[in-house]
């Protein structure tokens, strides 16, 4: 996600199905109680994360 890939990229690099991205990424997104993927990835990025 930091890397700003699409969940169809994401899949193909963990070679897990395209759904299965979807739902990481919905998880990651709930995990870090972000609506979006650029808050993520901030709150990722000030926890040390990444």
């Amino acid at each position: 996600m930091a890397s700003g890939m699409s969940n169809k990229q994401i899949a193909r690099a963990l070679t897990i199905s395209t759904h299965g991205a979807k739902r990481l990424v919905g998880s990651v997104l709930a995990k870090f109680d972000a609506p979006n993927r650029t808050a993520a990835v901030v709150s990722a990025v000030n926890a040390g994360l990444v």
